[in-house]
């Protein structure tokens, strides 16, 4: 039989069990059904599969060589590695008791299944769930906010600017924008930003939450990059948000997290009617400010666009 084709790629199930039987069993039970059955055996190994692979579903041993399934539930959700809407079942070696669902459901899983699996069952679970987390998932995608973070995502955040930007330029007044990507290395200024840490992702959005103006369009721009738009902020006052921002972000609280430092870059207009540029073309500059401070060799943190003298580190 044919894979089951979501919107743009075959239905995808993985399977976490120490034991290769039940990853063969599942397999076995969903291959016919059109699922395509991926294994792992260990929880780090799932959650390396996870964050590669994006399944559809995940099916989990309760208990596994390093560590328990609930557990695993728990970090595959906390640490943003499925979408809120991905199903995770739990195998459980009896008939689960009420006890058993709570703390799946607690951990993050949607059900429960016990050994032996009832092959009808677990298809008829699966062929639920699957549809409406694709649905899910790509509702997420047409809407305006990031979901793990709860700022604007890009598209949201551009809308919003523009209307801030309309704005601006009614009240001939100032508009500037400040993008914002940390560096957990401290070694590599150009390190990827899809590898900055989830926590360190969910600090920053955080603290710019708590930090920004209520009239502040703040969003995030792919994984490890952020940005705010800010009314009646110059050029200069671009700076002076940017430090306030950052200083922020690194004000001691959670020390979990590994160090990091923060690079920015901006640009502002005083009188926004009179600029020759939109609200996304500020954006992009202040972008490409962004990419010098990142590079910059002589170690300033934040540079404005156009601009050749760096910022000193904010305290």
């Amino acid at each position: 039989m044919r894979a089951k084709v979501g919107p743009t790629r075959p239905y995808v199930v993985l399977v976490a069990s120490k034991q290769e039987w039940t990853s063969r069993s599942l397999e076995s039970i969903l291959a016919p059904g059109g699922y395509v059955v991926l294994a792992s055996y260990t929880a780090q190994g799932t959650l390396l599969r996870a964050k590669r692979d994006q399944p559809d579903a995940i099916i989990v041993d309760a208990e596994l060589p390093d560590g328990s399934g609930h557990d695993l539930c728990l970090r595959l959700r906390s640490e943003g590695l499925v979408t809120p809407s991905t199903p995770i079942l739990v195998i459980l070696p009896k008939p689960p008791t009420r006890r058993d669902r709570l703390a799946a459901l607690r951990a993050g899983a949607w059900e429960c299944l016990s050994e032996p699996l009832d092959a009808e069952e677990t298809l008829a679970i699966l062929d639920a769930l699957v549809p409406a987390k694709l649905d899910a998932d790509r509702a997420r995608s047409e809407g305006l906010i990031d979901d793990a973070t709860g700022l604007y995502n890009v598209r949201g955040l551009t809308r919003r600017a523009r209307e801030l930007a309309s704005h601006a330029s009614r009240a001939r007044a100032p508009l500037a924008c400040v993008v914002l990507a940390p560096d957990p290395t401290f070694e590599d200024p150009k390190q990827k930003l899809e590898e900055t840490p989830s926590s360190v992702v969910r600090q920053i959005a955080r603290r710019l939450k708590a930090t920004g103006r209520r009239s502040d369009a703040i969003g995030r721009l792919g994984h490890g990059a952020f940005a705010v738009v800010a009314l009646d902020t110059d050029a200069g006052q671009a700076r002076d948000l940017a430090n306030r921002l950052c200083g922020a972000i690194l004000a001691p609280g959670d020390a979990s997290n590994p160090p990091f430092r923060m690079h920015a870059g901006c640009h502002g207009v005083s009188d926004f009617h009179a600029a020759s540029i939109d609200a996304v073309e500020l954006m992009f500059r202040a972008t490409a400010a962004l990419r010098e401070a990142r590079t910059d060799p002589a170690g300033g943190w934040l540079r404005a666009f156009e601009d050749t003298d760096a910022g000193r580190s904010p305290a």
